[in-house]
C-alpha cells in the first residue's frame, strides 16, 4: 500500500477498533494523524486560566458520571498498563481520579485535574478537541449549562484570538467548536450556491431568520444544505452529498456525474469552447492530486457571493460588484480562499469596434475590482488572482499551478484527509 493511504488506513482503525486500543497506542496514532492539520494554539497559560475559571463548575462535571469520565478516559492515558485497572485497583492515574474527583469531590481541584492528566502541556490538538468535548451535549446534556460553561471560557480564548463559537445543531443541542477570531469566516456558510448555469431565482422564505429559499431548477443550481465543519468542506462530502440527493447507486458514476456537473458551468467563448484558463485550473486542480482529492477541499466553481434582484444598471453607484467567484475553497478553521482567473475585461474595456483585440485599460473598472478585494479580505477571504496569460497553456499551466497549491495548503496546514 503507497503510504499516501496509510493515513486513511490508521483513521480506521481508529474508528472501528479505537475501544479495543490501549489508549497509549490509540495516542500515538492520533497525534500523528493530527499532526498536520489545522488547528488553533492554546498557551499553557490560558489552559490553566480555563481550569480556575471552571473551578466552580467541577461538581456539575462530577455529577455527569461517567459521561465526564468516558471523555477524560476518550483523550487522555489513565491506566499506564493495559490491565492495569484490573490487577491494580487502587492504584494508576484511573483509581485516583475515581478517589479524588468522584468519591471525594473536592481533593482535586480542576487544574490539579488538567495538571495530572498533562492537558497544560499536551499537543494542541488534543486540547482543542477536548475543550470541545468538554462543553458537548455527550458530556452536558442540558443546553443552558452548555452554554454557560462557554461563556466563563470565552475571555481566555478571546484574549489568544479564539472562541468556542456554535458551528452546528446535533440531536436538538448545539455544537460547539474553537475557531479563530482573527482570520477567516470561522462560522460555516449559512448558503452555498454554485456551479449555477442560470443566475439563480432567489426568495426569504423567513425574513426574521434570514432564511433564504432557491426556487431555480436544481440541475441549473446546486444548492449545498449539509452542516460544514472545521474540517472545512472536503470533495468526499460533496461526493456524498450528490450521491444522496441524485440517488445515485455507484460510487464511481457520482465521482463523475459529479465532475462533469461541476465541469459544465465553466465560462464559455462565443464559439461554444470553454474557456481555457478556467478550465485548465479546473482540470489541473484535480489532475494534480489524483488519489488525494476525495480528503482535500472541494473546488467550487462559480460561486454566488453577492445577490441582487435588480440590474447593476439599475442600481447605479450603490451597486455591489463581484457577484461571482471563479472558485471556491472551503479549508479547515474556517478559511475561505477565493481564486480568480482574470482575462482582459476585467481591467479594459473593448475596442469602439467592440473588438477586443482592440481593447484600451479601463481605470473605473480596475478600481471597482481591487476596492471589491478589499473588501472581501476584511470580510476574512483570502484571494488569490491568475491571469489568463499564465494559465492558456496547459503544460505551464501544471507547473504553475503544482507549485502553488503545495504552497497554499502547507501555508494553510491543509492535508488529505
Amino acid at each position: 500500500m503507497p503510504d499516501v493511504d496509510l493515513p486513511a488506513v490508521a483513521a480506521r482503525v481508529l474508528e472501528l477498533d479505537g475501544q479495543f486500543l490501549h489508549a497509549v497506542s490509540r495516542n500515538a496514532i492520533q497525534d500523528v494523524l493530527w499532526a498536520a492539520q489545522h488547528v488553533l494554539e492554546i498557551p499553557q497559560r490560558t489552559r490553566r486560566e480555563i481550569a480556575r475559571a471552571l473551578e466552580p463548575e467541577v461538581e456539575n462535571f462530577v455529577a455527569q458520571g461517567d459521561r465526564f469520565a468516558a471523555l477524560l478516559d476518550q483523550f487522555w492515558v489513565l491506566d499506564t498498563e493495559p490491565l492495569g485497572f484490573f490487577l491494580e485497583p487502587e492504584t494508576g492515574l484511573r483509581a485516583q481520579i475515581d478517589r479524588h474527583v468522584f468519591r471525594f469531590t473536592g481533593d482535586w481541584t480542576l487544574e490539579k485535574l488538567f495538571e495530572e492528566l498533562g492537558a497544560p502541556s499536551v499537543g494542541h490538538p488534543r486540547f482543542v478537541r477536548f475543550l470541545n468535548g468538554l462543553v458537548s451535549a455527550e458530556v452536558v446534556p442540558d443546553e443552558p449549562m452548555q452554554r454557560r460553561l462557554v461563556e466563563v471560557i470565552g475571555p481566555h480564548l478571546r484574549a489568544v484570538g479564539a472562541e468556542l463559537r456554535q458551528t452546528d445543531i446535533k440531536d436538538g443541542y448545539p455544537v460547539f467548536n474553537v475557531v479563530s477570531t482573527r482570520s477567516g469566516h470561522a462560522r460555516p456558510p449559512r448558503a452555498l450556491i454554485f456551479a449555477t448555469l442560470s443566475k439563480p431565482d432567489i426568495r426569504i422564505e423567513d425574513v426574521l431568520n434570514l432564511d433564504i429559499e432557491v426556487l431555480s431548477d436544481q440541475d441549473n443550481v446546486l444548492v449545498y444544505d449539509r452542516p460544514i465543519g472545521t474540517d472545512g468542506l472536503l470533495w468526499r462530502d460533496l461526493h456524498a452529498w450528490w450521491k444522496d440527493t441524485r440517488q445515485i447507486a455507484s460510487d464511481e458514476a457520482a465521482k463523475k456525474s459529479l465532475y462533469f456537473r461541476l465541469e459544465a458551468c465553466l465560462p464559455r467563448n462565443a464559439d461554444g469552447k470553454w474557456h481555457r484558463a478556467q478550465w485548465n485550473l479546473f482540470t489541473l486542480y484535480h489532475k494534480l492530486h489524483g488519489p488525494d482529492v476525495p480528503g482535500l477541499p472541494a473546488l467550487l466553481p462559480e460561486i454566488w457571493l453577492h445577490w441582487d434582484p435588480k440590474t447593476i444598471s439599475a442600481r447605479g453607484t450603490a451597486a455591489m460588484s463581484h457577484h461571482r467567484m471563479d472558485f471556491l475553497l472551503l479549508l479547515p478553521g474556517g478559511r475561505r480562499v477565493i481564486l480568480e482567473v482574470d482575462g482582459v475585461q476585467h481591467y479594459s474595456s473593448a475596442g469602439t469596434d467592440g473588438d477586443w483585440r482592440n481593447a484600451r485599460a479601463d481605470q473605473g473598472k480596475y478600481a471597482r475590482m481591487v476596492r471589491g478585494d478589499r473588501s472581501l479580505k476584511l470580510s476574512g477571504y483570502e484571494i488569490f488572482r491568475f491571469s489568463t496569460a499564465e494559465l492558456d497553456q496547459f503544460d505551464a499551466a501544471e507547473e504553475l499551478l503544482q507549485d502553488f497549491f503545495a504552497t497554499l495548503f502547507r501555508e494553510f496546514k491543509v492535508t488529505p484527509l
